[in-house]
């Protein structure tokens, strides 16, 4: 008996910041629950086109955005709208069409999902020269818009919120190409979690104040010393978990300088457990990642934001400031003040976790695979696919 091959979805991600990452698992896992039929691939976009250059690109781009963030957020608001410099940066940037070919020809996905720009960007590219017919869809993992994201031949395009949809309407996308469908996360933060057990699994003190603190991937908060100081001055004691990513110098230089703090300082790198610290924390500080903070809301867990980088993330800061789930310190001296005004505002805190709920960010996933499987779905029946997108889009 011939067993039926199964229809493949193919996700182009890229590793610079961990959000990208995160978005591409969180639609495979999704997938395999919702649709077992379905078989998802993931591929590095930047590793499969440019394997021999990838590693050094992206160590100057994070290099780049952590020592010189405001040329990084000059170029960002210079092609944020469609314009000659914008048009300039994608044709620059948009490159291996060929290697990209050979990838649709190898997989022959019937949806290819991205949720990294340059690889949309590629994929639009390769349908303009009739290369390629497949369904595209694009993924936007911040609480954002910027014309990196947007193509003539992009079908689909799933957003965060209907903020982000009219800010692309405005860009010149059609309505009935967008779907708002939330950020995808992670099932794991869509769990039960029990606060002794877990607590208990860290050594931590489940009675005590917990903050959260986290500075993206790549250990991006800065480097700590000044800022972890004035927390000496907070009037209680908490218990601090503090995330480095992968920033090892950081991690080694703040047990060193913590050991003798009057708060429980827990000082870790990359962990795989973080939900698990999410759902016993009363706050978490951050950068505003759009995944990260999309994770966050997923367990109505107040967020005091640091440090945006010039860019999506000061958008993101906004977005979520302006949301209720959120507020932001511009200084240390700040950071500190707001963090004492939360941990000791139970109120404060409870309103910001109730405002967590409009956001519905444990249904994203799926309600993002189900737009998937029911755009390809009409491939396989041959229905109009801009009259299907219009239902879509409500």
């Amino acid at each position: 008996m011939k067993v039926a091959k199964k229809e493949k979805i193919l996700i182009l991600t890229g590793n610079y910041g961990e959000g990208h990452v995160q978005v591409a698992n969180a639609l495979q896992e999704a997938i395999q629950i919702r649709f077992p039929t379905l078989e998802s691939v993931i591929v590095d976009f930047m590793e499969w086109v440019h394997p021999y250059s990838n590693q050094v690109s992206r160590f100057l781009f994070l290099q780049g955005v952590k020592n010189f963030p405001e040329i990084y957020g000059y170029i960002y608001q210079k092609t944020r709208k469609m314009n000659t410099f914008s048009n300039m940066m994608k044709k620059f940037l948009s490159t291996g069409i060929g290697r990209m070919k050979t990838l649709i020809e190898e997989v022959q996905p019937t949806v290819v999902v991205s949720t990294f720009p340059l690889a949309a960007a590629v994929m639009s590219k390769l349908k303009s020269y009739g290369l390629s017919n497949v369904i595209t869809v694009t993924t936007i993992t911040d609480h954002t818009d910027h014309s990196s994201w947007i193509y003539p031949n992009t079908d689909q395009y799933l957003v965060g919120s209907k903020a982000v949809r009219e800010a692309l309407i405005k860009l010149g996308v059609e309505f009935d190409r967008i779907t708002v469908s939330g950020i995808p996360i992670r099932q794991q933060f869509s769990q039960t979690f029990h606060r002794e057990k877990i607590c208990e699994k860290y050594g931590l003190d489940c009675y005590m104040p917990t903050v959260l603190v986290m500075g993206g991937g790549y250990g991006l908060i800065g480097d700590g010393g000044s800022t972890f100081q004035r927390f000496e001055e907070i009037p209680k004691q908490v218990q601090l978990f503090i995330v480095c990513g992968h920033n090892e110098k950081l991690q080694m230089k703040l047990r060193e300088m913590l050991k003798n703090s009057k708060h429980l300082v827990h000082v870790t790198g990359y962990i795989h457990y973080v939900h698990e610290i999410m759902a016993i924390s009363d706050v978490m500080i951050t950068k505003p990642g759009g995944v990260t903070t999309f994770e966050a809301i997923a367990m109505k867990l107040p967020m005091l934001l640091y440090k945006p980088i010039p860019g999506q993330e000061q958008d993101n800061a906004k977005f979520l400031v302006r949301s209720g789930v959120a507020i932001e310190a511009q200084n240390e001296r700040e950071l500190t003040d707001l963090l004492t005004k939360l941990l000791c505002n139970v109120k404060l805190l409870q309103e910001m976790r109730e405002n967590s709920k409009r956001f519905h960010p444990k249904e994203a996933a799926f309600a993002l695979v189900e737009v998937i499987d029911a755009i390809n779905r009409t491939k396989e029946n041959q229905y109009p696919i801009k009259d299907f997108m219009y239902s879509l889009s409500y």
